[in-house]
């Protein structure tokens, strides 16, 4: 077989190629793979076609020849021209609505092959550029950003705003950047679907820079006429220029002693050698600041941005970093925002940003930092004037009132009297952050307090164990809810106990003793303890008339652990957003609160529930008052999990057991009438239609209903279990096994029908059969109505229709009832083959011992099982085996249903060895006898 490859000319499309193949029947199928393995290779070799470099002439000449081909005219080139988090600008539509969005972007230029070439000081540059419209309302989305807390924990259950995927351009450029003029120019296509984008990147990315000329301008154009995709005509980059820096500002304003502030404050402040790792990582852990008004803003500037605009005040700032040298010097891009973008990484939007250069002094312990504004002149973006000055510290305590990990101070550099100048702003990092380190140390400070409000409020409690301080059964997730709130879901967590970090085995690589030997050691019953408890709900609320609407709450609060009586008594401290306050729009702390958490001992019966309050101990007339919220905990403990890990495999095992044994008895039977072909036309039709439909229901419905809780069901825990693969598998093997028990008793029940209507001296048999209906099912009915009555009474009573369970309290449905009902129905397997005996009178082994007693064994194994679990387990998650929706199950139902279920056991073994009849007195036997006939059959086992 031969294959000719055509090229096409240059006016043709580039992407059309010619096969050619003889015509050959034989290799017809040798030529189908063949074009199949041409498409791909095609597909993969084929790249966009050249852009003329024609369009960068103006900017960049072309130098006359390219060094490509000279191996040493080859540079580094991975960090040569970059540009990281940079601003872009264009005006886009949306296929939705037709109008215009002006969204958050972030534009990334990274150089990947850099030449010599034979001008001086021209050099060639293949580059990759993306282009990221990030979060935006409406046409792109929200997403928000989960913040690190200082305690890993499992978030709660509520609505969360979904990430949407984000929209990326991508495009591959070539072109020329003169050093010394620093003028770049870049041609090239877009990647994967935006091949057939053509695009020239135009930018002034000078060779070195100071904090003055640091910003690069630069244009991004599509060279395409009928641009569909995106509306690329003119789009406006400004990034920060990473070559060469050279520190100035900072150095003069530092020897000029332009800081004035923590200037004492080193003693308390956590320096370099402290943190165990660099300033930078340790701002960056930090994540967003919060800003704090300390001048009322109508009578003080508060405008430090330069906008105009006095009634907006910035609530968050980000460090956007630069560049973060080992010598102590840093330079940010400083983002302000406010709450709506609530997330680690804030907008490079140039109105809203600050370019700033910094230096770490280690005498004093701070990180002193000018910052810029940026001005935008004829199109072009300048840095303005520089008179912003900020400072910042690590505090080496931590309080009640003040758990940052970063705290700092803006101010302006002016005069008061200056249009520019803008009253002190306070800085501080978002609380409880997870940013621990060795030297980091806590201080209780509202002990007297708390001894105060919660000396009486102690409980003695007499026996029971409770967890010690330091154990990880301390934290819990949490619904929370008031008369304003409905529900609210959040966690709780211990923070600092007694004299060390909650959970903190290793600090920042040095090791500490674990908790276990710590309690040991501290065989204190009453400790000192400070918790962080948040939570949130799914619409805004208000805690009271006075208070701004808010989505989430956080509480910081200590005071004493009793281990003994497991009791938690604190005062916390929480922000309160009032618009009724004058200072800019900060927040005031209110540490009049008192949280009370009352945990359950280690072995209660059903497990018990962490209850709690927070209160306010404010007068109700107070604006800062706000309703009693009310604490239920749905966590278990670490010993629970462990012990409700081992029941559940324990009960799945007894599950597949008990279906196994189902199949086996059921099979002795069909090997008893196999051989005794003649008792066939003795067995209860009823009995094994109630038998079979006992195992036809399970495998119509949904059958994971018997190891996976509903998500309707409140009582859903928090609780991870490894074995989820095993739990899977097991649901498979006991699908299967129900479905073989299920064909062998519709096998029985078959040839029991076949053997009644093949015979018509089976009448008599015939009308037993219907008699046994007639009687049965009108106690079937007559029960259920019952059942129904019962759940009608309970529901009126709304505390006798929950059912206790693990978590508290759990409301049946009818559906629950009528399945428990259902349950007790085939408790009473045997009650139907009673009936019939009694009816025919009849004395044959219709029933093979092992088939009734088997069954009835299985039946009555699960309320044995019941009832030694609710004497000896003290907690569970789900019932796999012996299912409260499944039957009656309660001490009193076992020994009853025990008790009835080997009363049919041997009422059957009297009938069957003396007559149906034989437990009656004499003047209520038949006297009808059936006659042995030879049944012939033909069916086979």
């Amino acid at each position: 077989m031969s294959i000719h490859l055509k090229t096409p000319p240059p006016s043709e499309n580039p992407t059309m190629f010619v096969i050619r193949f003889p015509i050959c029947p034989q290799q017809f199928h040798i030529s189908k793979f063949t074009i199949f393995f041409l498409l791909i290779f095609s597909g993969t070799v084929y790249s966009a076609p050249q852009i003329p470099y024609s369009h960068c002439n103006n900017v960049v000449p072309e130098p006359l020849k390219s060094p490509d081909s000279d191996p040493n005219s080859q540079l580094p080139g991975s960090k040569f021209l970059t540009l990281r988090n940079a601003y872009f600008d264009y005006m886009e539509k949306s296929a939705q609505n037709g109008n215009f969005l002006n969204p958050q972007r972030s534009l990334f230029l990274r150089t990947r092959k850099v030449y010599r070439t034979k001008t001086d000081g021209v050099l060639k540059i293949d580059a990759f550029l993306r282009l990221t419209g990030a979060q935006g309302r409406g046409y792109f989305g929200n997403f928000t950003h989960r913040e690190l807390r200082l305690v890993h924990y499992r978030p709660p259950r509520i609505p969360l705003t979904p990430r949407d995927a984000l929209s990326v351009l991508e495009f591959s450029m070539n072109g020329y950047w003169d050093s010394s003029s620093g003028k770049v120019c870049m041609v090239g296509s877009g990647l994967g679907k935006l091949r057939s984008v053509h695009a020239v990147l135009k930018l002034n990315y000078p060779d070195s820079s100071s904090i003055f000329n640091s910003l690069v301008n630069g244009t991004l154009e599509s060279l395409d006429v009928n641009d569909n995709y995106l509306n690329l005509k003119h789009v406006k980059i400004l990034g920060v220029n990473l070559r060469n820096y050279k520190y100035e500002l900072i150095d003069k304003e530092v020897k000029n002693k332009g800081f004035p502030f923590f200037d004492d404050l080193a003693n308390v402040s956590l320096g370099v050698e402290d943190l165990g790792q660099t300033v930078c990582q340790f701002i960056r852990s930090a994540g967003v600041v919060e800003l704090n008004y300390m001048s009322e803003c109508s009578s003080v500037n508060c405008d430090f941005l330069g906008g105009g605009n006095s009634n907006f005040t910035p609530r968050l700032m980000n460090f956007n970093e630069i560049e973060c040298s080992e010598d102590g010097r840093v330079r940010y891009l400083l983002s302000f925002g406010d709450l709506v973008y609530n997330g680690y990484q804030l907008p490079f939007e140039p109105n809203m940003t600050l370019v700033s250069e910094g230096k770490w002094n280690a005498e004093k312990k701070r990180l002193d930092i000018v910052g810029c504004h940026i001005l935008s002149d004829s199109g072009r973006s300048l840095v303005g004037e520089c008179m912003i000055r900020l400072s910042f510290r690590f505090p080496a305590r931590w309080t009640v009132r003040e758990r940052s990990a970063v705290v700092g101070e803006m101010w302006s550099s002016r005069n008061v009297n200056k249009s520019s100048y803008f009253g002190r702003i306070a800085l501080a990092n978002r609380k409880n952050k997870n940013v621990k380190v060795a030297r980091l140390k806590y201080e209780f400070t509202e002990i007297e307090n708390v001894t105060r409000w919660c000396t009486n409020r102690m409980q003695k409690v007499k026996g029971g164990t409770y967890p010690n301080g330091q154990s990880s059964d301390m934290r819990f997730d949490m619904m929370v809810g008031n008369k304003n709130i409905k529900e609210a879901w959040g966690y709780s967590s211990p923070l600092y106990v007694d004299d060390r970090f909650y959970r903190a085995s290793v600090v920042f690589g040095r090791e500490v003793e674990s908790r276990e030997d710590h309690m040991r050691q501290n065989p204190k019953s009453v400790i000192n303890i400070s918790y962080v408890l948040s939570f949130a709900a799914p619409l805004e609320f208000k805690l009271s008339n006075e208070f701004m609407q808010v989505k989430s709450v956080e509480i910081s609060a200590e005071g004493l652990y009793d281990s003994k009586s497991g009791h938690l008594c604190m005062v916390g401290c929480m922000q309160n957003e009032s618009p009724n306050l004058k200072v800019g729009r900060n927040s005031s702390l209110d540490c009049e609160i008192l949280v009370e958490i009352q945990y359950p001992s280690l072995n209660a019966k059903n497990g018990g529930v962490v209850k709690g309050t927070i209160e306010s101990t404010r007068v109700k007339s107070d604006s800062f008052y706000f309703e009693p919220f009310h604490i239920l905990s749905r966590s278990i403990y670490a010993t629970q999990a462990k012990e409700t890990i081992w029941r559940m495999d324990l009960e799945i095992t007894m599950v597949l057991i008990s279906n196994t044994l189902t199949c086996i008895f059921v099979g002795l039977q069909l090997f008893h009438v196999k051989r005794q072909p003649n008792v066939l036309p003795f067995i209860s039709v009823m009995m094994l239609f109630v038998l079979s439909l006992a195992h036809l229901i399970p495998l119509l419905l949904n059958f994971e209903a018997l190891f996976v809780v509903s998500r309707n069901n409140g009582n859903n825990l928090n609780v991870y279990f490894g074995s989820d693969g095993w739990l899977e598998l097991n649901e498979v093997l006991v699908r299967v096994i129900t479905m073989i028990a299920f064909l062998l008793e519709l096998r029985l029940l078959q040839l029991t029908w076949s053997s009644k209507s093949r015979d018509e001296s089976q009448t008599a048999l015939w009308k037993s059969d219907k008699k046994v209906l007639y009687l049965s099912l009108p106690m079937y009915i007559g029960g259920g109505l019952i059942a129904w009555f019962v759940h009608l009474l309970r529901k009126s009573y709304p505390r006798s229709s929950l059912r206790v369970s693990n978590v508290g309290y759990k409301q049946l449905s009818l559906w629950g009832d009528l399945k428990s009902y259902a349950g007790l129905i085939l408790d009473g397997l045997l009650f139907p083959q009673t009936l019939f005996n009694l009816f025919c009178d009849a004395k044959e082994n219709a029933l093979a011992p092992s088939f009734y007693i088997g069954t009835t064994f299985v039946r009555l194994l699960p309320h044995a099982y019941d009832f030694y679990r609710s004497h000896s387990s003290t907690w569970s998650f789900n019932y796999i085996y012996a299912n409260p929706r499944m039957d009656y199950y309660s001490t009193s139902w076992d020994i009853v249903i025990c008790l009835g279920g080997l009363l049919f056991v041997s009422l059957i073994y009297l009938q069957q060895r003396f007559g149906g009849c034989c437990f009656l007195p004499k003047r209520y036997r038949h006297s009808t006898a059936y006659e042995k006939v030879p049944v012939v059959t033909n069916e086979s086992f």
